[in-house]
């Protein structure tokens, strides 16, 4: 199992890098007492071998000694690194004046640098064991997006999901769909006596669709698209794209023409096919 600790001072971004690492896979925990850490881990299911937890001043021990053998007794269990986030003292002022919260230790009754200085102390130890630091003073949230991905897989690249869904313009509107196609110039298996009963997913209905060059034609078409398209909603940190297809009733031409593209682009990305009006 690999375990990922993200730390650094409040405000640094901390939660940004755990937001990134569940899009690329991780299971991500916030704020687990630094007590049943090592519980927890040992809970966790062996096949899950991506896990992230965040360990700052909320849920950390105050002795250096205490975070040292915390940290050596997890490298004992799973295989362990850590990210350190941080940014100038100054930037991390501007950014609480903004949001207006409260840092953490501010019930010590010390001011914003005075909490900041002393938060930069206690997280000195893991600061010091980091396999990477980031600062992100003068970084956006899509360069940070960024930094951690070609750090955690070599590229800016997201493991893309497309979600392929057919539907039926008579009964619904996919309100999640990216792309939404209409495929009701197509012929229609439905108006066939013999066609009728079956759908997209049949073979009966598959030789009949695919014995039309628009049928063809149009699956061809939308296919170049996305093959031209996707590459740049990748490089833009999309981690899921919806494409909707939709016939009249969502029964024949949009599931044959939903099932034909997906299998065009199951090899080279994770996809998950949805048929809105089909009963299964």
């Amino acid at each position: 199992m690999k375990l990922i600790v993200i730390s650094g001072r409040s405000g640094s971004g901390k939660t940004i890098a755990l937001h990134v690492l569940e899009d690329l896979g991780y299971n991500c925990i916030d704020g687990v007492p630094y007590q049943l850490l090592g519980q927890l881990i040992d809970t966790l299911d062996p096949k899950d071998n991506k896990v992230a937890v965040s360990l700052d001043v909320r849920n950390m021990p105050a002795k250096v000694e205490e975070i040292e053998q915390l940290i050596v007794g997890l490298q004992q269990k799973v295989e362990l690194e850590i990210i350190y986030i941080d940014a100038l003292t100054s930037e991390l002022i501007r950014r609480y004046s903004e949001t207006r919260r409260l840092h953490p230790l501010s019930r010590q009754k010390l001011s914003l640098s005075q909490a900041l200085d002393l938060e930069s102390e206690m997280l000195m130890p893991l600061k010091s064991m980091a396999a990477l630091s980031i600062d992100t003073t003068s970084l956006s949230v899509h360069n940070l997006n960024e930094h951690l991905k070609i750090y955690l897989q070599g590229s800016t690249k997201s493991n893309l999901l497309i979600i392929f869904q057919s539907f039926g313009f008579k009964y619904i509107h996919p309100e999640d769909a990216d792309y939404i196609f209409d495929v009701r110039f197509l012929p229609n298996p439905y108006w066939e006596k013999d066609l009728k009963a079956y759908s997209g997913k049949d073979k009966l209905i598959q030789d009949y669709l695919n014995s039309f060059s628009v049928v063809k034609e149009t699956i061809i078409n939308i296919e170049n698209l996305f093959l031209n398209w996707l590459p740049h909603l990748e490089q833009n940190n999309r981690n899921y794209v919806t494409i909707a297809i939709g016939c009249t009733g969502g029964r024949h031409r949009s599931v044959y023409v939903t099932e034909q593209i997906a299998a065009r682009f199951k090899h080279k990305y994770q996809i998950q096919i949805e048929h809105k009006c089909l009963k299964e």
